[in-house]
C-alpha cells in the first residue's frame, strides 16, 4: 500500500458516512457507504480473502475519501445520489441487479401500500430510488414507519399487530381516512426524495396554523411528525480537513473554465417544460449545490401565458423565478433547450450578471442523447460523454425532466377526473 494512503486510513473517523476510491488520476472509481467508516474502508486493503473484481478494484485504488454524516440512513441517501452523479465504473461492474432497490407507492389506489422491487414498472407507481442495497433501505423504511404509519401490503381490512403498534394508520379502526393517510405518504415520498428541509419547514407551519385555528389534535399530530424528523434531522457534515469538497469538484472546474466563470458555480439551476400538446403547460426548477441536488430546494410551475410556445413558457418561469429574491440567486442557469429558449431568457438575467446555458437535445431525449451544449457567444459545443461534466450535465438535465414529466402527469390525471 502507498505510504501516504497507509496514513490517510490512520484518520478515518468511527461515524457512519460515505467514501469515494479514487485512481491515480483523481477519478472517482467506486461510492460507498459505511456505517462505520474506519471498519468498513479498512476491509478493502486488510481482507485477503476478496472475490477477484473486488481484488482488481483495489488494485486501483490510488487514495480514498470520505464524507461523514450522522446516520445510517444519511448515508444511504447520499451514496444513492453520488452513484447516479458520477456512475463509477467499479460500481457499474460489481453491482449485483438483485441489490438494487426501489420504493414502490401507488397513489393511483384506494389505500396505498409501500413495498420494494427491483425494477419499476410501465405502471402509474411512484417509484423513488435506486438505492443500492436492499437492507438499508429496509431498516430505514422500519424506522420512517414510526412516523409515517404505512401498509406494507395490499389492504384487507383487518386489525393486526401492527394496528396495535402504531405502524399502520389505523383505517382498519376508524383512526385515519384514505385521504389523510396518503397526505401522509406524500410526505414519506418527499422524505425518501430529500426532501427533509421543506418538509420539516412545511409541518411546523401546518403545526401552527392548525393551532391558531384550535384544531388541538391535528396539531399533535403534525407535532409528532415533525418531533419524529428532527430527531432523524441530519445533514451532511465535512470535516475540517475537508477531505472531499464538493465545491472543488473536476466536473465544475471544467464549467468554470468553459464558461470564463469567476469562480465555480456553486448553485446550479435546471429547468424544462412540460406539456401534451399545450395542454397542463408545467415548468421545473431543480437545484444542485455543489454539484449534488438539493430537492429541499425544488419548485414547480403552472404555466399561466403561453401554453405551447416553449421559449415563451421558459421565459415566464424564469420571470417568476426572479421575483423569489428569498431564493438564493443561482451562479448558472441551465435550460432544456436550444437558441430560442436562450434567447428569450438572456435579456432576463444579463443584468443580473447569472450565466446561462442551454442543452440541445434536437428533441432526443433518452439517456443516450449527445450532451450538446449551446452557449451564448460561443454556439454549440459537445462534450465527452465520458467525462465529468457531460455526465453533471445530463444529470441536471435528466433530473429537470424527470420532475416536469411528474408534475406534468399529475395535472392530467387530475384533468381527467374532473
Amino acid at each position: 500500500m502507498d505510504p501516504a494512503l497507509k496514513e490517510k486510513l490512520k484518520t478515518l473517523p468511527s461515524a457512519p458516512g460515505v467514501y469515494f476510491h479514487k485512481n491515480k488520476d483523481g477519478e472517482i472509481i467506486y461510492v460507498g457507504k459505511a456505517a462505520v467508516l474506519k471498519n468498513r474502508v479498512r476491509q478493502y486493503f486488510h481482507n485477503d480473502e476478496k472475490d477477484p473484481k473486488t481484488a482488481a478494484l483495489v488494485q486501483e485504488i490510488a487514495t480514498t475519501d470520505w464524507v461523514v454524516v450522522d446516520t445510517e440512513m444519511d448515508a444511504l441517501f447520499l451514496e444513492s445520489e453520488m452513484i447516479k452523479r458520477y456512475m463509477p465504473k467499479w460500481n457499474i461492474l460489481l453491482r449485483d441487479d438483485k441489490n438494487v432497490s426501489y420504493v414502490r407507492i401507488d397513489f393511483t389506489e384506494k389505500v396505498p401500500y409501500v413495498s420494494l422491487t427491483r425494477q419499476p414498472l410501465g405502471d402509474r407507481a411512484t417509484y423513488i430510488g435506486p438505492f443500492y442495497a436492499k437492507g438499508p433501505v429496509e431498516k430505514s423504511l422500519r424506522t420512517l414507519r414510526k412516523i409515517f404509519p404505512f401498509y406494507d401490503r395490499p389492504y384487507d381490512g383487518k386489525k393486526s399487530l401492527n394496528t396495535d403498534l402504531g405502524l399502520t394508520p389505523g383505517l382498519e379502526i376508524g383512526k385515519s381516512t384514505p385521504k389523510k393517510y396518503k397526505a401522509n405518504l406524500k410526505k414519506l415520498e418527499r422524505y425518501l426524495n430529500g426532501e427533509r428541509k421543506k418538509l420539516m419547514s412545511d409541518l411546523e407551519k401546518e403545526m401552527k396554523d392548525a393551532a391558531k385555528k384550535e384544531d388541538f389534535e391535528s396539531a399533535a399530530e403534525y407535532r409528532n411528525e415533525l418531533m419524529g424528523l428532527q430527531e432523524l434531522r441530519k445533514k451532511i457534515v465535512f470535516s475540517d480537513k475537508e477531505f472531499f469538497d464538493l465545491g472543488k469538484d473536476e466536473a465544475l472546474s471544467e464549467l468554470q473554465s468553459l464558461l470564463n466563470l469567476e469562480k465555480p458555480p456553486r448553485r446550479i439551476e435546471g429547468y424544462d417544460i412540460s406539456h401534451l400538446s399545450g395542454a397542463d403547460t408545467v415548468a421545473s426548477m431543480v437545484v444542485f449545490v455543489n454539484g449534488a441536488s438539493d430537492r429541499s430546494e425544488y419548485r414547480k410551475f403552472k404555466i399561466r401565458t403561453s401554453k405551447n410556445d416553449d421559449a415563451k413558457s421558459m421565459t415566464e418561469v424564469i420571470s417568476r423565478r426572479l421575483k423569489h429574491k428569498e431564493w438564493d440567486y443561482p451562479d448558472l442557469i441551465i435550460l432544456d433547450g436550444g437558441k430560442n429558449q436562450l434567447n428569450a431568457v438572456e435579456p432576463l438575467l444579463k443584468p443580473l450578471n447569472i450565466p446561462v446555458i442551454g442543452r440541445n437535445k434536437s428533441g432526443d431525449h433518452s439517456h443516450s442523447a449527445a450532451v450538446v451544449l449551446e452557449i451564448p457567444g460561443k454556439g454549440q459545443v459537445t462534450l465527452d460523454k465520458s467525462s465529468r461534466l457531460a455526465r453533471l450535465v445530463a444529470h441536471i438535465d435528466e433530473e429537470s425532466h424527470r420532475f416536469a414529466v411528474t408534475y406534468h402527469s399529475l395535472l392530467r390525471r387530475k384533468s381527467l377526473f374532473k
